[in-house]
């Protein structure tokens, strides 16, 4: 009967998930023009526009129109569309909120049903609700990382086309044409909205905001005083490419050093549930009480909630900003 009811819970679940899916899914032959125009907005948002452009349609949060209309009353909804593009993701921000809220909720039915306790099925529900929101902060660190890696490169090629007497937007064509993703997207778009119109502070100002790293506010701050005031624009390239490339050197130094730190901490974090898994194969009458006991769910709750802050300090601890 159990088997039979979690297979139930399942299937709605499932079909309540792809339902919503469908519902929200995106025109891909419009996804373009969307994007396009989303960087006509960031510029019209910092004020440097002229009135007309204010008319533009704004981007879609949702295909849901209801669902789009309530989240463009919510600031932060725009803040999650944005986080998403970091990510390089597609996806709009009401898909991800509905994802999130079947997982939520269907999470929270099945561990109800099964443990019969709150201090359970609340932490299996909140956990699998934030799960869309880890992967795309997982992927949005992932590409982030790629680009600050990779974009010494693209100022050295920069600077060389520079040099040969390309113009410089010519040179961030180049860039977009022979550098790897996500180097080649991010200076695309900021090529095709010049090209598209927009003035090069503006589409320099929206990569700035894409692509939101210290190094790229630095070569977008001195690309901008670079054009007010003059000066050797090769130079400043090749200086900031130079301390990039330090900067990962000294990074890599500390990662050296503190690896018996960061080897340390992940045993030390994963002793635990290994330990209470072996035990539960080993002697599974000895880790009965804690599921069987009335107060086996409160024991489990503030283990695992103390588990969960030393995992934090420990992460802290281990990690060092460079």
């Amino acid at each position: 009967m159990a088997i039979l009811v979690f297979l139930l819970t399942f299937l709605v679940v499932s079909g309540l998930f792809f339902g919503v899916w469908l519902m929200a899914g995106a025109d891909a032959s419009h996804e373009q023009v969307r994007k396009r125009m989303s960087a006509v907005h960031k510029a019209e948002r910092r004020g440097n526009v002229s009135q007309s452009l204010v008319l533009v349609r704004d981007e879609m949060l949702s295909s849901v129109p209801f669902l789009h209309r309530m989240l463009l009353q919510w600031s932060w909804a725009t803040k999650l569309q944005d986080f998403l593009m970091q990510a390089g993701m597609r996806t709009k921000a009401g898909k991800i909120l509905l994802l999130s809220a079947v997982l939520c909720v269907g999470s929270y039915v099945t561990a109800g049903f099964f443990f019969r306790s709150p201090l359970i099925s609340i932490p299996v529900g909140l956990f699998c609700g934030a799960l869309p929101m880890l992967v795309v902060s997982w992927k949005r660190k992932s590409r982030l990382s790629k680009f600050e890696e990779r974009f010494p490169e693209a100022l050295d090629l920069l600077g060389r086309a520079v040099r040969a007497g390309h113009a410089f937007t010519t040179g961030l064509e180049m860039i977009a044409k022979e550098c790897a993703e996500p180097l080649a997207g991010e200076f695309r778009t900021t090529f095709e909205e010049q090209n598209f119109g927009l003035p090069l502070r503006d589409a320099l100002l929206n990569m700035s905001e894409r692509v939101p790293l210290i190094d790229v506010r630095f070569f977008v701050t001195a690309l901008l005083i670079q054009k007010e005031t003059g000066g050797n624009l090769a130079e400043i390239l090749d200086g900031l490419s130079r301390v990039i490339r330090d900067r990962f050197r000294i990074y890599r130094e500390v990662r050296v050093k503190s690896a018996h730190g960061r080897l340390t901490a992940g045993i030390l974090i994963a002793l635990p549930i290994l330990l209470g898994i072996a035990l539960s194969v080993l002697n599974p009458d000895y880790m009965k009480v804690l599921f069987e006991d009335p107060k086996g769910p409160y024991v489990l709750g503030i283990a695992g909630g103390m588990q969960l802050i030393g995992s934090i300090i420990l992460w802290k601890i281990i990690h060092f900003e460079v």
